[in-house]
């Protein structure tokens, strides 16, 4: 059963900023990809490395985990790029009542 879990007002999520949730025992980064929210796992599965401190590229829409450089399709949690081949857990991402909120389950 999904549960919603809300995660602040938009105007705190500006674009190319990312907002760390931890839900449970996972870690979620909700990225602001030019004005479209996205959320994935904060692990990049090369190494678990922390890809909420990695560099967005909004024209891409791709995120870069600090550790080792692979790109992540923030869209679809794919690995674009070597070392990283396992693509991570994406989250639906629902904006209403003025709130930004995300679905787990």
């Amino acid at each position: 059963m999904s549960e919603i879990i809300d995660i602040c007002p938009p105007d705190q999520l500006p674009p190319g900023r990312v907002r760390l949730v931890e839900w449970e025992d996972l870690e979620i980064g909700v990225f602001n990809c030019a004005g479209i929210y996205y959320a994935i796992e904060d692990r990049c599965t090369h190494d678990n490395g922390p890809l909420a401190e990695g560099e967005v590229d909004e024209a891409k829409c791709t995120v870069e985990c600090p550790r080792h450089g692979s790109l992540f399709d923030l869209r679809t949690g794919k690995a674009l790029t070597l070392p990283a081949y396992i693509p991570v857990d994406t989250f639906p991402v629902i904006v209403e009542d003025d709130m930004i909120k995300l679905e787990v389950e």
